[in-house]
């Protein structure tokens, strides 16, 4: 009886189970084993309201593609034209994108929304690329544009998801106090489209927008301006779509017509202001008889300091500084003063005050040495040594710079461990090998003089003979410094290196009518090498052989190094371009290279090999990736054609030039 009873509710448990599997694995969407992977992008489908609608006066927006789909980083890359003040709702329901705009909607006004690459499928993120969408509150419908190519100034790395933005208002004060009016998101290679701009004039202006609030307030905030004022304007092109009954045989041709903007190669290079706080960053007594003082920007001016609650002369310390004035060592003379653990300090300097200004502070600080512990093993034995206590002689510590071979070019750096009170260069001796003699150099062939960056250094400088042998001799008591501790004497043998072992490089530069400064770069991008440019080219001699990059800036102060821009007084950062292609410089070879500045456009200019910022389609393939990715360089090209003669140059090689990456100079052996 409980058998059949059982038998009765078989069917519908048989029922049941096959509707658990059927609803697993519809809750578990994949893609079947084995199948094709999915690279297609979610695509368009429908919207409320349409694109392009007209009178549309509602907050929400919803978009419907062809498949399930997410809105990645909604905040970083949706972008929405005005700018809005409070953040939208921006959410991924299914195959819908909902948007709910926040701030009241102007009337009049195109609308645009931005979504760059944040639509992707829900399964293999397939990225739909450049989406927008746009609406009007009004009867006409805005649709000119502005595009371009956002850079970093100083090493044209391209700039990924800085705001771009468009100014009505042409003053130069609207950047920095009324919110951009018409703003987009540079893309992976650093291009832009300013969408939906009504006829008129315009500045175009770049900002790290780092409070929110769409307009440039805070000197920490990086931007970019161009000096120019731009129209808008467009004019109708066909485009060829031509269709292939197989790979060779054409079936039709049909042109399609569209619209192409202009101006469509703005170039905005993007830098910091630099301008840092000035404060007291950091003060430590390092060294019984040394105080160290961190500021945090450089300084015209030194700080005044005076000792209190100790008893010292006027000149009771000697000041050691580097050439910004930001770091300070301060030694102390008095042995009585510094044997003191703990000093009070009085310190008078300017630092920047709530107003941005710079005003005069007096600060008190207390500096305390703490000795570092003595080692108790070591004491117990010498405590338990029956012997007297033998006291060495205790020398000014000196190092001499002579490591293996040296360089053909370089001066022997000694260095000391602490300032000096006086050298004689009568105890240093420097020696010639000949054959099997050394033969002593008159003090003429040589100088020993202060360097002037570091107060503990020497430079003794000769010109050195390649191969050649050489030995310097150092009397004990050469030095002295100012605890009267004097130096021990030293002896070395040291060789000079061959001119086998080195290669040199002339630039003869076209395009170059200014001061400049050109550097050789290693495979991090980092300069390794700088030389002036003088009379039409920049020359390396001595150079390690290697694999280079080249790097040349407008020194347009003549200060010999890079200077960012400052947007109060409207000036630019210096001008940089790249070599656009690597130097493989071989020993014992003198290389003469070409460098047409103007020739390779300016985004194409850095070399793939030390661009950090990559975008998918430079990025190395994989042996098994077919080549089937959107011709984005051609698509992006035919509605942006840079000019030839300006810092875009002519967009590329052309017949008979060097491709990136060769190299092209002449090369013979050193003489």
């Amino acid at each position: 009886m409980n058998i059949y009873n059982n038998l009765r509710y078989l069917p519908l448990i048989i029922m049941l189970l096959i509707m658990s599997c059927i609803l697993y694995s519809c809750a578990n969407m994949s893609r079947p084993g084995g199948g094709p992977k999915d690279e297609i992008p979610p695509k368009y489908i429908k919207s409320n309201p349409l694109p392009d609608t007209r009178n549309y006066n509602e907050k929400r927006i919803e978009i419907e593609f062809d498949e399930i789909i997410q809105v990645d980083k909604p905040s970083e890359k949706v972008i929405i034209s005005p700018p809005q003040l409070n953040m939208p709702k921006i959410q991924a329901q299914g195959r819908k994108v909902r948007i709910e705009l926040q701030d009241t909607l102007l009337p009049n006004t195109t609308y645009t929304i931005d979504f760059s690459n944040a639509i992707v499928d829900n399964n293999e993120k397939n990225a739909l690329e450049g989406f927008s969408f746009s609406f009007s509150t009004g009867q006409e419908r805005d649709s000119l544009q502005i595009s371009g190519i956002l850079l970093n100034a100083e090493d044209l790395e391209p700039i990924t998801g800085m705001l771009v933005g468009a100014y009505s208002n042409l003053h130069d004060s609207a950047f920095t106090t009324i919110p951009m009016e018409r703003i987009a998101a540079s893309d992976a290679r650093g291009h832009f489209t300013i969408r939906n701009l009504k006829p008129g004039q315009y500045r175009i202006v770049a900002l790290k927008d780092g409070n929110r609030n769409y307009r440039f307030d805070s000197n920490t905030e990086d931007i970019a301006f161009s000096d120019s004022i731009f129209t808008p304007y467009s004019l109708p092109k066909q485009y060829a779509d031509t269709i292939y009954t197989d790979s060779a045989t054409i079936d039709s041709i049909h042109y399609i017509d569209y619209n192409q903007f202009f101006p469509n190669n703005v170039l905005l290079t993007a830098f910091n202001e630099q301008i840092k706080r000035q404060y007291l960053q950091d003060n430590q007594r390092k060294e019984r008889n040394r105080l160290d003082f961190t500021f945090a920007a450089p300084q015209d001016s030194l700080p005044v300091i005076s000792l209190l609650d100790t008893t010292a002369h006027d000149q009771w310390y000697v000041l050691e500084k580097n050439i910004t004035n930001d770091t300070l060592y301060y030694w102390i003379k008095d042995s009585t003063v510094f044997r003191s653990d703990t000093l009070k300090v009085a310190l008078s300097y300017y630092r920047t005050d709530s107003l941005e200004a710079l005003s005069l502070y007096n600060d008190t600080l207390t500096m305390t040495y703490r000795a570092p512990k003595e080692n108790k093993k070591k004491k117990k034995r010498a405590s338990n040594d029956s012997l007297p206590e033998v006291i060495p002689t205790v020398f000014a510590p000196m190092e001499i710079g002579i490591n293996g071979k040296h360089e053909v070019n370089r001066p022997i750096v000694i260095s000391f461990k602490t300032p000096i009170d006086s050298l004689y260069a009568s105890a240093f001796h420097l020696y010639e090998k000949s054959d099997t003699t050394w033969t002593p150099l008159p003090d003429s062939l040589y100088t020993l003089a202060p360097d002037s960056i570091s107060l503990r250094n020497y430079l003794l400088s000769h010109r050195w003979k390649p191969e050649g042998k050489y030995r310097l001799e150092v009397d004990s008591m050469a030095v002295i410094d100012m605890y009267g501790l004097h130096t021990d004497k030293f002896n070395r043998d040291f060789d000079i290196k061959s001119m086998q072992e080195y290669t040199n490089l002339y630039f003869s530069l076209i395009g170059v009518n200014d001061s400049a400064v050109v550097q050789l770069l290693n495979n991090s991008d980092k300069p390794v090498y700088q030389v002036p440019v003088k009379d039409g080219g920049a020359e390396f001699t001595y150079l390690k052989p290697g694999t280079y990059y080249a790097r040349l800036f407008i020194d347009s102060n003549n200060n010999g190094k890079y200077d960012t821009g400052n947007y109060t007084q409207q000036r630019q950062p210096e001008e940089v371009y790249y070599y656009p292609g690597e130097l493989e410089l071989r020993a014992y070879w003198n290389v003469e290279q070409d460098w047409d500045i103007y020739k390779t456009a300016i985004d194409k200019q850095k070399p793939l090999a030390i661009k950090r910022n990559k975008s998918k389609e430079e990025m190395p393939k994989k042996e098994d990736e077919e080549d089937n990715d959107y011709d984005y360089d051609n698509n992006y090209n035919r509605n942006n054609n840079y000019n030839s003669g300006s810092r875009y140059g002519s967009g590329g090689y052309g017949p008979g030039n060097s491709s990136p990456g060769s190299f092209s100079g002449s090369a013979r052996p050193l003489n």
